[in-house]
């Protein structure tokens, strides 16, 4: 019979907070795959546990298929990221439906995810949210998912290494201007928690001067109602999407950005910019 893969959050920062089931998972494990074995080790010290380890770290190339056939041909494993709820924002992710789709079964052990931990104390709407996590690396594919959030309405919860946040606050300034409101959390549960709720152009200027230290997540409020476009005609939309594809971004990408915050879809601004393109 196949054993079972283990979805086991682990604390975000403080050790104090795992919870009873997590280190008992852990325990009754056969073995672990972890994001990074060196993380994982401590937590396990920290728990008085030694077991067999793989990590999963760009499992694609090398890792995930041993661990699928370790759990058919009956061991259970728990799989782990290095903090907080794996698959989010994580390798892990393509591990859980490779094994859903081979009949293993998945069990959750949940604890504390950063984005939501974070959302919960930003002071932000907590109502509708939308998590995009970490931002592209390649500037072009950045700048269009950002024009991508241009009308967005909902909160928007985006994770940051320290030394890329003063670029991504850059960028966000560009594309929301300096007075869109947003919560910098960083080290949540560690011993330099901070929560800072302020507004991007003076988080740009405060890290213009000082030093980013530690893992941030970026709680920006949605854009506001005298911001979103319902009055843009078609035309109007369908301009703004080619000003886009001027400026490097490609048609359909230009023509999808164009219509957020509009009535329109992305293949109606498609279609006019195309008209007006022949026109």
């Amino acid at each position: 019979m196949a054993g079972t893969l283990y979805i086991v959050a682990t604390p975000i920062g403080n050790l104090d907070d795992m919870p009873p089931r997590v280190a008992a998972t852990f325990g009754a494990a056969d073995f672990i795959a972890a994001e990074d074995t060196r993380v994982t080790m401590k937590l396990l010290n920290f728990l008085g546990l030694k077991k067999p380890m793989v990590s999963y770290y760009e499992h694609a190339l090398q890792k995930g298929e041993g661990i699928l056939r370790r759990i058919e041909a009956g061991e259970n494993c728990a799989l782990c990221s290095d903090a907080g709820m794996p698959c989010v924002s994580d390798p892990g992710e393509v591990i859980v439906r490779d094994a859903l789709a081979r009949g293993i079964k998945v069990v959750p052990v949940p604890a504390a995810s950063a984005c939501v931990t974070a959302l919960a104390v930003s002071g932000q709407d907590t109502s509708r949210w939308v998590f995009e996590g970490f931002l592209p690396v390649n500037k072009k594919q950045k700048r269009e998912r950002l024009a991508e959030l241009q009308g967005e309405k909902r909160t928007v919860i985006f994770y940051e290494a320290p030394h890329k946040l003063r670029t991504t606050l850059d960028d966000l300034v560009t594309a929301f201007g300096t007075e869109r409101s947003i919560t910098l959390c960083r080290e949540l549960t560690k011993l330099h928690e901070e929560i800072w709720k302020t507004t991007l152009g003076e988080a740009q200027t405060h890290y213009a001067e000082n030093e980013p230290r530690g893992e941030y997540v970026l709680v920006m409020a949605g854009a506001p109602a005298a911001e979103t476009e319902e009055s843009l005609t078609l035309e109007q939309a369908a301009q703004r999407a080619l000003d886009l594809t001027s400026e490097g971004y490609g048609p359909t990408a230009a023509a999808k950005a164009a219509a957020q915050g509009t009535p329109y879809s992305k293949s109606e601004v498609y279609k006019q910019m195309l008209a007006m393109q022949n026109n």
